[in-house]
């Protein structure tokens, strides 16, 4: 699945393809999260606050699974 940086402290990037939504997480860590309305993504990727959108309204919400475990993700600003 593509997956698109996005701008958060908190997430690094997202994919989404057929109600399925992956996050991974600027520690590293990558969750697949299952049934995921189209517009849950769509709310997500324009959110000023994708972690606090993330916790509110995903986190607990839909069926998920770690695909893989957390680990510093190198930046190169």
């Amino acid at each position: 699945m593509r997956r698109v940086p996005v701008k958060s402290s908190v997430i690094a990037e997202i994919g989404y393809a057929d109600e399925v939504m992956e996050v991974r997480f600027n520690n590293g860590g990558l969750y697949r999260y299952f049934k995921v309305p189209p517009e849950v993504c769509l709310n997500l990727l324009k959110a000023d606050s994708k972690g606090s959108f993330f916790n509110e309204g995903i986190r607990g919400e839909f069926p998920c699974t770690r695909v893989r475990k957390g680990r510093p993700i190198p930046r190169w600003s």
